[in-house]
């Protein structure tokens, strides 16, 4: 998809493919591998497209191609009105304000001696 894309504003085959790559968040040096060549050859291509393409940087090649990619966005769940499944973490007194509860321990329940000694920790 993103390389008929590429194709149809003027790139070869060769620089859609090395496009693509880059897009994909290749370095030079992994295009170059990965298509048998040298990175001078990458950077050659690269400064081609750059011109066919009208940008100037390998970021502005990559959020030009982003909405080409063909990302499927999922929708966001709505969150659940009811939880019942939540823990209270304050409590309300009776001038309005709320408190922490009390005897909460750390974040993840961990204590320091859960580990059986302190050593390392």
């Amino acid at each position: 998809m993103l390389r008929d894309v590429l194709i149809q504003k003027g790139l070869s085959n060769r620089e859609a493919e090395v496009a693509e790559l880059v897009t994909k968040g290749l370095s030079n040096k992994e295009v170059a591998n990965q298509l048998f060549v040298t990175e001078k050859t990458v950077k050659f291509h690269l400064t081609n497209i750059y011109k066919k393409m009208n940008v100037k940087s390998r970021a502005q090649l990559i959020v030009w191609c982003l909405p080409h990619l063909g990302f499927v966005e999922k929708e966001e769940k709505p969150i659940a009105e009811n939880n019942s499944g939540a823990i209270n973490m304050g409590s309300q007194s009776q001038s309005g304000t709320t408190s922490l509860a009390t005897g909460a321990g750390p974040i993840g329940g961990i204590r320091r001696n859960d580990f059986g000694n302190d050593a390392g920790v």
